[in-house]
């Protein structure tokens, strides 16, 4: 199935992902995207970051994303 979902750039060279696009990536605010240049077109996808050496062991628990739990503890 394809379907062709548009968006604009703005003068800051800025757009938003449409929420279809994110729900079929399952991309959500602060996920990590790629972009791959491939004849004229563009394939974005999401960046799958190991959770190994170092990264953060807690990107996992979804369960503590919400943006109530960003603001009582993103400064910590």
């Amino acid at each position: 199935m394809s379907s062709q979902i548009t968006s604009k750039v703005s003068v800051k060279s800025q757009t938003v992902i449409p929420l279809a696009v994110r729900q079929h990536l399952h991309i959500q605010a602060g996920d990590e995207l790629e972009y791959e240049l491939m004849d004229g077109a563009v394939v974005m996808r999401p960046k799958h970051v190991s959770t190994a050496l170092g990264d953060d062991p807690f990107a996992t628990f979804t369960e503590w994303s919400s943006q109530a739990d960003e603001d009582a503890y993103g400064d910590l």
